[in-house]
């Protein structure tokens, strides 16, 4: 994991409110069989052989919230005790979500792949040599959308490169012959466009902004979201995956993280491991992400993302996290955030054997597209939704189509969505505020169109 640093967060590593809020019962699982047990007689940490992790275990099961030297002894702990952390993270997720697992049937749409930054890992930036569209037109991305709608998606998420019109001059004149000075405020036209014109609702992905930035785009998105990725300094300096990336800086992104709460936007957030960091950093991540939270409660979910090594990248030749290793960090990232955070781990980066992450206590496999592929990894396919059912319901769990804010901000947090949004959304939600509707075909070959 190279050298033992042990870079504090933004927020100096601070423990957070010492109460999580939990329900008064939980589950056990017994193979596909759910009963309801009360905490007094929930042993999960009674599993852990070694007595300071059992100890950590039983603290965090009795509603206390744990600090960095918790996080980093569960981040560290022998392979013999991730049973008991796994134990205890279902425990907790049972708390907050009882057995439902959501997805979010979504098309994936890039709006433009140019980027001022360059990342040691991606394949997703192009520039105007390689990629002279520069950016998908309205109309492009109105048949993407209404390709979606028929299909049955509820999530429009728009991802796109960090500033182009910053580097290249060709992006600045293509938005200036469309009267736009900056992406971002192309964004909101194709936004507003996809939600006049279909039922899908837009997930914006457009990397850091400011408050002034953020919140004309609130009025034409049901959420947000920026990967934190990694709170550490050490990753941005000579010879890291960040170096040339001035927008991966931690601060520049935990002010956007910021922003949104204070904007009261639904926001998605996360991880990315294997790129360097230390059991430490993680926890430095998760914490600062806790802290935000505690702040604002605009943090609807947390990825734990798999750094996946792709050819002619800077880290083509790097070590991929294996399975155990993803799901340990995801069983501390439910036991660091609590019952009531949603967090999720996407199954198209792990090849096989991805329901393992249900036994770290995960809720959510994010957006599942029935028509694009995952851009960003293109080289992962997504499963099939039928394969996905079958090996939630195997774990003793249900499948369930979400929209692209989460149900409680649906149901019982209107004001974080915009006024004029709101009597619709609740239109789209069911009575526990997901998805009414679903993929019209389950059987599909994922990936069939592109943007």
């Amino acid at each position: 994991m190279g050298a033992a640093a042990r870079d504090r967060s933004a927020f100096g590593g601070r423990a957070g409110p010492r109460r999580l809020i939990g329900a008064p019962k939980d589950f056990r699982r017994r193979g596909r069989e759910v009963t309801r047990v009360s905490p007094s007689n929930a042993d999960a940490s009674r599993l852990a052989p070694t007595r300071p992790v059992a100890a950590v275990l039983d603290r965090i099961l009795g509603d206390d919230a744990a600090t960095r030297e918790d996080a980093v002894a569960l981040m560290r702990c022998p392979a013999g005790d991730v049973g008991a952390l796994c134990a205890a993270a279902r425990t907790l997720r049972a708390r907050g979500s009882g057995r439902t697992v959501s997805f979010s049937p979504k098309v994936f749409i890039p709006l433009t792949r140019l980027c001022r930054d360059t990342c040691g890992y991606c394949t997703f930036r192009t520039d105007p040599h390689t990629d002279p569209r520069l950016y998908m037109t309205p109309e492009e991305v109105l048949e993407v959308a209404r390709a979606g709608e028929r299909l049955g998606c509820s999530e429009a998420l728009f991802t796109l490169g960090e500033r182009p019109e910053q580097r290249f001059p060709e992006a600045r004149e293509w938005l200036r012959r469309r009267g736009h000075r900056s992406t971002l405020s192309y964004l909101r036209e194709v936004s507003e466009l996809v939600l006049r014109e279909t039922a899908l609702w837009p997930h914006l992905n457009p990397g850091t902004m400011s408050r002034d930035e953020m919140a004309p785009l609130r009025d034409v998105s049901v959420s947000m979201g920026l990967m934190l990725e990694n709170t550490s300094e050490r990753l941005c300096g000579s010879g890291g995956p960040h170096e040339h990336a001035p927008s991966k800086r931690p601060r520049v992104r935990l002010r956007t993280m910021e922003a949104a709460g204070a904007l009261r936007i639904p926001f998605t957030t996360g991880l990315l491991i294997g790129i360097g960091e230390t059991p430490e950093e993680r926890v430095d991540t998760l914490l600062a992400i806790r802290e935000s939270h505690a702040r604002w409660g605009h943090i609807q979910e947390v990825i734990v993302q798999n750094f996946r090594a792709k050819p002619a990248t800077p880290m083509a030749g790097a070590d991929e996290p294996d399975t155990v290793d993803v799901t340990r960090t995801a069983a501390v990232a439910r036991l660091v955030l609590g019952a009531q955070m949603n967090i999720q781990v996407p199954p198209n980066l792990t090849a096989r054997g991805y329901e393992t992450y249900l036994e770290a206590g995960i809720n959510d496999w994010g957006g599942i597209s029935p028509l694009t592929i995952d851009y960003v990894n293109p080289e992962a396919p997504w499963p099939q939704i039928s394969a996905l059912r079958d090996k939630t319901e195997r774990a003793g769990l249900v499948l369930r189509p979400r929209l692209a804010v989460y149900p409680e901000y649906v149901l019982r947090r209107p004001d974080y969505i915009a006024p004029s949004l709101v009597s619709r959304l609740r239109a789209a939600a069911d009575a526990d505020g997901y998805f009414k509707g679903g993929l019209v075909h389950d059987e599909h070959r994922h990936g069939r169109a592109s943007a």
